[in-house]
């Protein structure tokens, strides 16, 4: 095991000499992603103080091996620090922190999957990341007016119809999962 984490780590100047200009764009844009989220979710406490290391280096951890479990255990984190934020310092939930929160969230996941799959001695035209963030901003537009237009309906809705659409949504959801699980067990 010392061996591989050796030969690994003797591979790195020649990974920095090879590496091209839009694949490390794209690694930038993962880290900047997973920094901006990890400073809206956990409380500025916790950031000012000696314990802002760990998130940071978690935040950054997918865009150093994006190949990996690195993007789930970050945005987990990343959610944790938002729970611990608003039940732990009863932080008020504003629009524009879940709005951000859910975007850079997005965003960082989609460009870890654009950073696996390309390498990072790739020759590539700038339309390919650029289609993809295209795309992606697409996504969190149409996600962005549909949680604005949800969160209208609940203030107009209140009491049983706010329940009973809740119950739909949460049908609604498990039915499209069930779905999804028996589609990928034919194929």
């Amino acid at each position: 095991m010392l061996a591989t984490l050796l030969h690994r780590l003797g591979r790195i100047p020649t990974l920095v000499r090879r590496a091209t200009v839009l694949p490390f764009l794209v690694r930038c844009g993962v880290a900047l992603c997973g920094l901006l989220a990890t400073a809206v979710a956990w409380p500025t406490e916790l950031l000012a103080s000696q314990f802002v290391l760990l998130p940071l280096a978690v935040a950054i951890w997918p865009a150093v091996a994006p190949r990996g479990r690195g993007a789930s255990f970050a945005a987990l984190l990343t959610v944790g620090g938002w729970i611990v934020d608003t039940a732990g310092y009863d932080s008020r939930i504003a629009l524009w922190r879940v709005l951000s929160l859910a975007t850079l969230l997005y965003l960082g996941h989609t460009l870890t999957a654009l950073a696996a799959v390309l390498p990072s001695d790739a020759v590539v035209n700038l339309d390919v990341p650029g289609l993809w963030l295209g795309r992606a901003l697409i996504v969190v537009l149409i996600s962005a007016v549909l949680t604005v237009l949800a969160l209208g309906l609940t203030e107009d809705l209140g009491g049983e119809a706010f329940q009973l659409a809740t119950l739909v949504g949460l049908a609604a959801a498990t039915g499209v999962t069930i779905l999804l699980v028996r589609l990928t067990r034919r194929s």
